[in-house]
């Protein structure tokens, strides 16, 4: 402290020196025999610019020296919270200890009968973590009960929800029933609307998984006297009764539907490990309902804190022999079943049954993706790279040849492409519209005779008699010739007929093809 008020004073007393040394400039130069290239503005610019340096620097100490002290003093308030605790647990056992070995004396040299102990007093309250939280909010809905509220918030700020997990804990502990208050976020997790799920259910669904886990992560970090208090015998009944509700349900879901991440079976189990109920359910019964979360990362520790960790040499059979390699390997590495089940050889069968024409059965439930070989070969070569990289197996599964067969199928993928593009037929020609008659130049005339107007009879055709009206009924697209009236009075030669295999022509004397009539 007292080094601070040092430099604390030094820096007040910059401002005196820098005047004391402006006069001194001053006297120097007025006793100068020639002109100083330095200025005292220049001189005065570098001695503030130092003061403000060294200023913020202090500052910034200061800043971190308040900061070491409020986590020193937090610190010490935990610890000797904690450390209260503890004591208070040692004096509540040593007494319950001396009163067994008083009743257990009194019993053996038949003194007073043995009588039922007292029950111990409620535990107090658990100590506060000491954090504080960037979102007050949590701890405000939490106090009040604000089920509703808070699901809101969350669905509100998925953007930043690494943040709301880690805090809710914190928030969890001034509700006034934390476990109540998840069991109650919970209960309308199977929530449906006119028999379809609603839009945002699976938003909710997922956020009354997260509540779940963050008690979870709370009931870990306190000491066992007061897990009572944040779960009662009360609030475990009600979780068992839900727990009871769910079960039916989680029957009719389908394994290989659900793709090892179905969000009904994640629930469940979460459900029963929070609340501390596995005791009533078998296990085999639990152990039935991990290949359907096989693919959610919290899989294995729900397992260990069931008791699962025996049975997951059958799971992973169960999983193998369902075409999902990938989570077996990842269950393999999380067990240490890896001798039993080798992944390279896992990751080997995978790729077989990815280059397999899938059976005619099996191929109705499949995508044109996943049916077209190639791309079912070239996604599962991918996931393996990914899941040698992930679990450091380049030495004994080199990813080279995988990445060199991965060009070679985008190449091939390419090229059927522009084949595809390129075999494409050409849109058909326009349909003409408002066409006018059409009229179809004469046979050549064999008539030797001069008529008045030899050549118009030659260019326009006579009226049709009413026999050859109609030149093109044997067509399927034909339309019917309209006689030209008004040359008629002027022609004065007889009509004839159109010959059926006579070229045809627009009104302009453009022959067309007969196959784009429409």
């Amino acid at each position: 402290m007292e080094d601070t008020q040092s430099v604390a004073s030094l820096l007040q007393s910059t401002t005196s020196k820098i005047q004391q040394l402006q006069k001194a400039f001053a006297e120097l130069e007025s006793h100068r025999a020639i002109t100083l290239n330095l200025k005292w503005k220049q001189i005065e610019d570098h001695f503030h610019g130092l003061e403000k340096s060294l200023k913020r620097r202090f500052t910034e100490l200061e800043d971190q020296e308040n900061e070491f002290k409020i986590k020193t003093t937090q610190s010490q308030k935990l610890l000797e919270t904690r450390q209260s605790a503890v004591i208070a647990k040692e004096e509540a056992s040593l007494q319950k200890l001396q009163e067994k070995r008083d009743l257990a004396v009194a019993a053996i040299t038949g003194g007073t009968p043995m009588v039922e102990e007292k029950p111990p007093p409620p535990p107090p309250p658990p100590p506060p973590l000491e954090l504080t939280l960037t979102n007050p909010q949590l701890a405000k809905l939490c106090k009040e009960n604000d089920v509703a509220g808070l699901h809101k918030f969350i669905s509100d700020n998925r953007k930043n929800l690494a943040t709301i997990k880690e805090e809710i804990p914190v928030a969890l502990q001034v509700a006034d029933d934390p476990g109540g208050f998840v069991l109650d976020s919970v209960s309308g997790f199977y929530n449906l609307v006119d028999g379809k799920k609603d839009a945002n259910l699976l938003g909710q669904r997922r956020t009354c998984i997260m509540l779940m886990e963050c008690l979870s992560v709370l009931l870990e970090n306190v000491d066992g006297v007061y897990v009572k208090r944040l779960i009662s015998e009360n609030v475990k009944e009600r979780a068992k009764g839900i727990a009871d509700e769910w079960k039916p349900k989680l029957d009719d879901l389908d394994l290989d539907a659900s793709n090892g991440n179905s969000l009904e079976a994640h629930a469940f189990l979460q459900l029963v490990a929070t609340f501390g109920i596995d005791s009533c359910f078998v296990k085999e019964d639990l152990i039935k309902l991990v290949p359907m979360v096989a693919r959610r990362h919290q899989t294995a520790d729900l397992c260990r804190f069931l008791g699962l960790s025996e049975k997951m040499p059958g799971v992973i059979d169960v999983l193998v022999n369902s075409g999902r390699h990938i989570d077996a390997v990842n269950l393999a590495f999380a067990f240490e079943l890896t001798e039993k089940f080798s992944p390279v050889s896992l990751l080997k069968s995978y790729l077989t049954e990815a280059r397999r024409v899938p059976s005619l059965i099996k191929s109705g439930n499949l995508s044109p993706a996943q049916n077209d070989v190639s791309e079912r070969e070239l996604s599962a070569l991918k996931t393996v790279i990914k899941c040698i990289e992930e679990h450091k197996l380049e030495d004994q599964y080199p990813v080279g040849p995988l990445q060199k067969r991965i060009l070679q199928l985008e190449k091939a993928k390419a090229d059927k492409k522009r084949a595809t593009e390129v075999a494409k037929p050409q849109p058909k020609r326009p349909r003409a519209n408002g066409i006018s008659p059409v009229y179809a130049p004469p046979p050549r005339n064999t008539n030797t005779d001069k008529n008045f107007y030899p050549r118009m009879s030659e260019r326009y055709a006579p009226a049709p008699t009413p026999q050859s009206q109609y030149v093109y009924d044997n067509r399927p697209y034909g339309y019917a010739v309209q006689p030209d009236t008004h040359m008629g009075a002027y022609m004065g030669t007889p009509a004839y007929n159109m010959g059926p295999n006579h070229a045809h022509y627009f009104a302009t004397g453009y022959q067309y093809q007969a196959a784009y009539m429409h």
